[in-house]
């Protein structure tokens, strides 16, 4: 690996990692931020909501733009101006002296994310030639997705010794690094075709994927009662109706249809929607479980996902360069079977099992009772395993599966696809999630009119009840918020099971090559 590549991969990993990362710190951050900031436009419940939310859905929205601007205006360029912008706007966050503030900086951070997301790997794949860059993904995958997945419990250490804006603000010095190793390292390339950008397609795209995102997180909010909700989905759904028709139609596509005649390309993306749905459910409900339901820290929480980012840490370059040599179906119908299993193991997770008060400076708080090692821990493992399996062979797949020159536009497709399933399956999940909640609390404290909007908000699903609860009622909805999370786990493990069916029946095994021929998927 030549000095270029090294501080390219650098550059790529710290500001695709920051982007992961705050979609995931923020969760441990939540409450306090709650009590803390002012809201008068917005309600707290629903301002947290769209602190996270909002986030992901602009993210989403405008990810296929900027995959094409940065194929056709300079991947390097583009890049650089996501890695400053996302810098400028987490500064704002970490300032917000109101909630409805945070918020609007929160859009503008998840837009200027966009713009770096889909960069990342496409600046990878022309740095690196074809049998490099298989142990490259695994390097960036394995980097990236263990700071998401420590998100928890490096939120819930920053929160409980420093304060929930240092979670926001300490992107900034890294970021500025993250932006000097790339103007002075990074090699600028583009598409030289002449292509005409399409703005029309991108406007259409991004109404196609806001919609979407904002309408199902609206509508779960507002227990879909919201006219608002329902318009943005109609909004979204005509959007992409309309699509295909639009891009067969433009001379130079914004999305050529193209691409998706590619066996490996479309598996790709379909097995992404439901893995990556299935990953979010378990990390959104698995956190909130854990701290609500059973009583652990923010700290504990955290540390309980540690093991899937030590599977990812040791696994996934060694992973990606087999992938990348015996080819990547073996890789992604194990790794999807090994995330089931680990999920199934979470829907016998006790309402008795003991809470863990971990928190730092506490002599012995950091050891977890026994029933961990029993209740979550292999669970994780296993989740840890399977996840490996998948994130660098699936990336490398991805990018070896279309032509270079749209490596940015790939890229951002497969992106958006994982980020409109995530909020789409989990506002659906958190629907049928809040259904079993209710149910099983208006069973166990006969007492409570679950149909009351005060008592709905008093005890909100999977979190610890507000108010004056008596003992009996707090019993009562840790019990229900755990058959809640179980059947939250159950469907998580059904998404990813499907995935991995997807992978076994739409790829095929590599052909015999010539040893100096680099292997495809």
């Amino acid at each position: 690996m030549t000095s270029r590549q090294r501080w390219t991969l650098v550059a790529t990993i710290i500001g695709s990692g920051a982007v992961f990362l705050d979609g995931t710190v923020v969760n441990a951050a939540l409450p306090r931020i709650g009590r803390e900031l002012p809201a008068t436009f917005v309600g707290v419940l629903e301002g947290q909501t769209y602190v996270i939310s909002g986030y992901l859905a602009i993210l989403a929205a405008l990810l296929i733009l900027a995959g094409a601007l940065s194929d056709h205006y300079g991947r390097r360029r583009v890049y650089a101006i996501g890695l400053a912008g996302f810098a400028l706007t987490s500064g704002l966050c970490g300032l917000a002296p109101t909630l409805e503030f945070l918020v609007i900086a929160r859009l503008l951070q998840g837009a200027a994310g966009a713009l770096m997301v889909p960069g990342a790997l496409s600046i990878i794949t022309q740095t690196f030639p074809g049998p490099q860059r298989g142990r490259a993904f695994g390097l960036w995958t394995s980097a990236t997705s263990t700071v998401a997945l420590l998100g928890p419990l490096l939120g819930g250490l920053l929160v409980d010794t420093i304060g929930w804006r240092i979670a926001f603000l300490i992107n900034v010095p890294i970021l500025a690094v993250a932006l000097t190793i790339t103007l002075r390292h990074v090699a600028e390339s583009r598409d030289d075709t002449g292509r005409r950008f399409d703005w029309l397609g991108a406007a259409v795209a991004a109404l196609a994927v806001g919609g979407l995102s904002f309408g199902v997180i609206r509508g779960g909010q507002h227990e879909w009662q919201d006219p608002v909700a329902w318009a943005s989905i109609a909004v979204g759904l005509t959007a992409l109706i309309a699509f295909p028709f639009l891009m067969a139609r433009r001379r130079d596509p914004l999305v050529p249809l193209g691409l998706f005649r590619s066996r490996v390309f479309t598996t790709i993306n379909l097995m992404t929607f439901f893995v990556y749905g299935g990953l979010y459910v378990m990390l959104s409900y698995l956190s909130i479980t854990l701290q609500g339901a059973l009583g652990y820290t923010a700290l504990a929480a955290g540390v309980s996902v540690l093991p899937i980012s030590i599977c990812l840490i040791t696994l996934s370059t060694r992973i990606g360069t087999l992938a990348a040599r015996a080819g990547a179906r073996r890789f992604l119908t194990l790794g999807p079977a090994l995330m089931t299993a680990g999920l199934l193991w979470f829907t016998r997770l006790p309402a008795t099992s003991p809470a863990w008060h971990a928190t730092v400076g506490t002599p012995g708080s950091l050891i977890p009772p026994p029933a961990f090692f029993v209740d979550v821990l292999p669970a994780t493992i296993l989740f840890g395993l399977g996840i490996a399996n998948v994130v660098a062979p699936l990336t490398n797949t991805l990018m070896g599966s279309i032509p270079e020159r749209f490596s940015g536009l790939g890229s951002a497709i497969n992106n958006a696809i994982a980020r409109v399933g995530q909020p789409l399956l989990g506002a659906l999940i958190f629907v049928a999630v809040s259904g079993t909640f209710y149910a099983a609390l208006a069973t166990l404290a006969p007492d409570l009119d679950t149909s009351s909007a005060a008592v709905r908000s008093a005890f909100p699903p999977l979190n610890p009840p507000h108010g004056s609860p008596t003992p009996d009622q707090v019993v009562a909805a840790a019990h229900a918020s755990i058959d809640a999370f179980h059947q939250a786990m159950a469907v998580a493990a059904g998404l990813v099971a499907i995935g991995g069916v997807v992978s076994w029946l739409g790829l095929r095994e590599p052909r015999p090559q010539a040893a100096h021929e680099p292997v495809t998927t």
